[in-house]
C-alpha cells in the first residue's frame, strides 16, 4: 500500500496566500473527493502537488511513501507515480497522442532505471491498445496531435488514458467534469472506474456532486479559504448539495 500524505500545507501565488494549512492522507485503493466553492484553494492543491513554479510552498510538507515531493520537479514527481488530470488540457500540434504517451512511458522508466532502453514499439503499442480498449476509445486517436481540435469530452478522456497508460500510484483530476455534457461525464467517469484499483489512489477535485454519482468517492472533503474544514463519506457531497456550502462557513468562522 502507498501513501500521500500532506500536512499543514501553506502555499502562496503572486504572493497571496492561497493555501492556509491543508492536512490530507490518500492511500492506494481509495477514492477522496475535495469539494468547495470558486477560489477556496482546490486547483492550488492541485497545481502545488505536481510542481507548478508558479505555486510556492512556505510551510508543511507533502510526501509520497515517505519520500519528499517538495523538493522534486514535476517529471520527477511524475516518475514517482503522481498523476495530474488537466481541467483546460492543453493541445500539442505536431505530436501525436501515441508519441507523446510512448515519450512519457520511458522518461519514467529512464528515471527508475538510467540504463533502461525504453519500451519496445510492439510491446507500448500492445499497452496502448489495451489501455484504449479498456477505455472504450476508437484506436484512431493514437495518431491525432496532442488535443489538437478535440472536443472537450475527448480532451478530457485522453487524459485518463495518459492516466491509464502510465499507470500512477496516485492520480489527481481537477476538474475532469468540467464543460461536459452528461454522456461525456459517464464516459470520462466509466474510464476512471475501470483503472481504479488496490494500486491507485485518486484525489478528485470537483465543484459539483453530480460526478460523485458515477465516480463513488470513500471520502469527501470540503475545503473553505485554504483548508479543509469538514470530512466525511459520500453523504457529505449530497448535504452539500442540497444545503451548500453557507452552514459550513457559519461554523467555520463562529
Amino acid at each position: 500500500m502507498s501513501e500521500l500524505v500532506i500536512k499543514n500545507l501553506h502555499v502562496n501565488v503572486e504572493d497571496t496566500e492561497i493555501l492556509t494549512g491543508v492536512d490530507l492522507t490518500i492511500k492506494t485503493g481509495e477514492v477522496h473527493a475535495v469539494m468547495g466553492p470558486n477560489g477556496t484553494g482546490k486547483s492550488t492543491l492541485a497545481y502545488a502537488l505536481m510542481g507548478h513554479p508558479k505555486y510556492s510552498v512556505t510551510k508543511g510538507e507533502a510526501t509520497l511513501n515517505g519520500q519528499d515531493l517538495l523538493d522534486l520537479d514535476p517529471s520527477e514527481r511524475s516518475s514517482l507515480g503522481l498523476f495530474l488530470a488537466f481541467q483546460y488540457p492543453v493541445a500539442v500540434p505536431g505530436v501525436s497522442v501515441a508519441n507523446f504517451l510512448r515519450t512519457a512511458i520511458n522518461a519514467h522508466r529512464k528515471y527508475q532505471d538510467p540504463e533502461d532502453k525504453g519500451i519496445s514499439i510492439p510491446d507500448f503499442r500492445k499497452k496502448l491498445k489495451e489501455k484504449m480498449a479498456l477505455l472504450k476509445m476508437d484506436e484512431s486517436f493514437a495518431s491525432r496531435y496532442l488535443n489538437d481540435g478535440f472536443s472537450g469530452g475527448e480532451k478530457k478522456r485522453v487524459e485518463i488514458l495518459q492516466m491509464a497508460t502510465l499507470e500512477p500510484k496516485f492520480s489527481i483530476l481537477d476538474e475532469t467534469d468540467s464543460g461536459l455534457d452528461i454522456d461525456a461525464l459517464k464516459i470520462v467517469s466509466d474510464g476512471v472506474n475501470a483503472i481504479s484499483s488496490e494500486t491507485h489512489g485518486v484525489l478528485l477535485i470537483t465543484h459539483y456532486q453530480r460526478i460523485l454519482n458515477y465516480i463513488k468517492p470513500d471520502f469527501v472533503h470540503v475545503m473553505l479559504d485554504g483548508k479543509i474544514v469538514q470530512s466525511g463519506g459520500p453523504e457529505l457531497a449530497l448535504k452539500l448539495e442540497e444545503e451548500g456550502y453557507e452552514w459550513l462557513r457559519e461554523k467555520h468562522t463562529a
